[in-house]
């Protein structure tokens, strides 16, 4: 009896420290985590602050809560410009076609390199993977956007770049590890093609690897400016991204004239429009990002972790 109500009075003594670690170490993660999620959050928050305040308050260090002296005149001078829907326009239509394209491309691709019964896979595997080691680079690229006639038209912007050897291997892995090799072979028993397999049964289960790569493809889309900087002349087709460029930096330019006024009136207007710009091109994708987010953490688990 004496032995078992000691032991009884240890087991509750390590109990209760065990409890007390368990708690201290889950208050440093909860802290660690707020100290994370405050210093990623307060920079966009911060911009988003700097937007609506005058700009000699921002310089000065006097904003770091709430803006100081509210203005719009930032979006103001944004939305006033025309230029700014006809970015905004072509954006969208870049990113919708290019993330349609590349994901009937780069999934269709993923998968085949998947099967196991595919003739050279081994090759074909190789083939795309050399692609990442080696490039032509630009010169060369820029000659075949011109011989294949795409150059200064909507399609330079969604095409040339569609295949991306990492999302492929992502999605590849993804379907090795999530896809049972049974349930192929019991659809093929019920007369099930490769092409109705893929179609209706690959695709409803592979939803989180494709709003992971989907949203990969959008963003990338989004804040794309470089090529249409090489590739584009017209400026009715240029992307958001370059158009907010050059409003930036008309404003930048503009002549004083040898007014103090005036050159402070430029330099504040640049300064506002430039955290505007900010905001206005990042706004539309973060709105999208929070209803793909379980299928974003998901398929990164699933696709990235494994293989």
């Amino acid at each position: 009896m004496g032995t078992s109500a000691f032991t009884s009075s240890r087991l509750r003594k390590m109990k209760v420290k065990s409890t007390g670690f368990d708690r201290g170490f889950d208050f440093f993660i909860y802290f660690i985590s707020v100290v994370i999620i405050l210093i990623v959050v307060y920079p966009v928050y911060f911009v988003v602050i700097a937007s609506l305040s005058e700009p000699a308050a921002v310089s000065t260090g006097q904003v770091w809560f709430f803006p100081k002296g509210f203005t719009l005149d930032g979006y103001t001078a944004l939305t006033n410009n025309t230029s700014i829907w006809t970015g905004y326009r072509n954006t969208i239509l870049y990113t919708a076609i290019g993330t349609l394209i590349h994901l009937m491309v780069n999934i269709t691709a993923a998968y085949a390199l998947s099967r196991r019964d595919l003739v050279f896979r081994k090759f074909f595997t190789f083939y795309f993977l050399i692609t990442m080691f080696f490039s032509g680079g630009l010169v060369p690229i820029f000659l075949n956007i011109q011989r294949f006639g795409l150059y200064n038209t909507f399609w330079v912007m969604v095409l040339p770049f569609t295949v991306s050897v990492y999302n492929i291997i992502v999605a590849r892995t993804f379907f090795q590890n999530s896809v049972p090799g049974d349930l192929r072979e019991s659809a093929e028993i019920d007369g099930c093609g490769n092409i109705r397999f893929f179609i209706t049964i690959i695709l409803p289960l592979s939803k989180a690897i494709i709003a992971v790569i989907a949203l990969w493809n959008m963003v990338g889309h989004w804040n794309s400016y470089f090529n249409a900087l090489i590739y584009l002349q017209d400026n009715n087709r240029f992307p958001l991204q370059l158009i907010l460029r050059s409003i930036l930096i008309e404003h930048q330019m503009q002549d004083p004239s040898g007014s103090e006024e005036a050159a402070y009136i430029a330099l504040r207007n640049a300064s506002l429009i430039r955290y505007s710009a900010i905001i206005v091109s990042t706004l539309p994708i973060m709105c999208i990002y929070p209803f793909i987010q379980k299928y974003f953490n998901q398929g990164v688990m699933i696709g990235a972790i494994k293989g």
